[in-house]
């Protein structure tokens, strides 16, 4: 069926204005008198969360687990503050109110990361969220990863001694059993402003990392240049593609990648 509404993420980051995040549900439905408006704001509890790359946990694609179709919780990571809110989007879909929130410093000693971005829902239905740094700010990428039912925080995905330089996010395909993530900004450094001078000491990254789904190892990097900076990654939109493409922002270049067999 058709969506009735949207949920958007609106941040006062380096606005001047003192007030907490907020998730915004707007009105879909055009026979609605407030089609298009924004209806209901959930402020977030905290200051200064900067709240990012939304997602569902689990996804309505996650059969493996089970889950049922409806999508009933989006789960929040903030990029700044490194906390997670799950909030409950099934119970009021026009009014969601957070039923959960994992703090910063739980994230700081159970995984040694920060600085969260992108929430996809694994196969299975756990949730998989991209991270951009350590605790400190200093570059570090992977994964940590919320169980799918209770949302609790289970741990980092990958071994660290295979975590990357950085992160930021990344998409996968279980029916090629891989998963492709790309890379960010080194947070501490990052945050003082793009200099053009830091170009080429280790600020912006620069790597496309290929991994196994199922063994959560890291099986292939490609370096795309020092200009690059890959963010956001993407497969074709089926299950079966063994195809797709990364956005940098750097260079403004689109790459695609793909398995060799299935090259055209």
């Amino acid at each position: 069926p058709r969506e009735e509404v949207a949920y958007v993420t609106c941040t006062y980051r380096c606005t001047g204005i003192e007030q907490p995040d907020f998730l915004a549900t707007v009105d879909l439905n055009p026979r609605s008198c407030h089609y298009g408006q924004v209806i209901h704001r959930l402020p977030m509890p905290n200051l200064k969360d900067e709240l990012y790359c939304a997602g569902w946990g689990p996804a309505c694609g996650c059969f493996d687990s089970g889950a049922a179709a409806k999508r009933s919780k989006l789960v929040l990571p903030c990029l700044i503050s490194s906390r997670i809110y799950v909030v409950d989007v099934g119970s009021q879909c026009r009014a969601p109110r957070i039923c959960k929130m994992i703090e910063p410093v739980d994230v700081f000693w159970k995984c040694n990361k920060g600085y969260l971005a992108a929430t996809h829902a694994l196969p299975n239905g756990d949730v998989l969220i991209a991270n951009m740094g350590d605790p400190a700010g200093n570059g570090k990428g992977g994964f940590v990863v919320l169980d799918g039912e209770t949302f609790e925080l289970k741990g980092n995905w990958e071994s660290e001694c295979e975590a990357p330089p950085t992160g930021h996010d990344f998409w996968y395909q279980a029916r090629h059993n891989v998963l492709v993530s790309s890379a960010g900004l080194v947070p501490k450094v990052a945050g003082r402003g793009f200099n053009p001078d830091e170009l080429g000491k280790g600020v912006f990254g620069r790597r496309l990392n290929v991994w196994n789904l199922s063994c959560r190892s890291l099986t292939q990097c490609f370096d795309l240049g020092e200009d690059s900076l890959p963010l956001n990654v993407r497969f074709l939109h089926s299950p079966e593609a063994a195809e797709g493409y990364v956005g940098c922002a750097l260079s403004g270049a689109i790459f695609r990648f793909y398995k060799p067999c299935e090259a055209s």
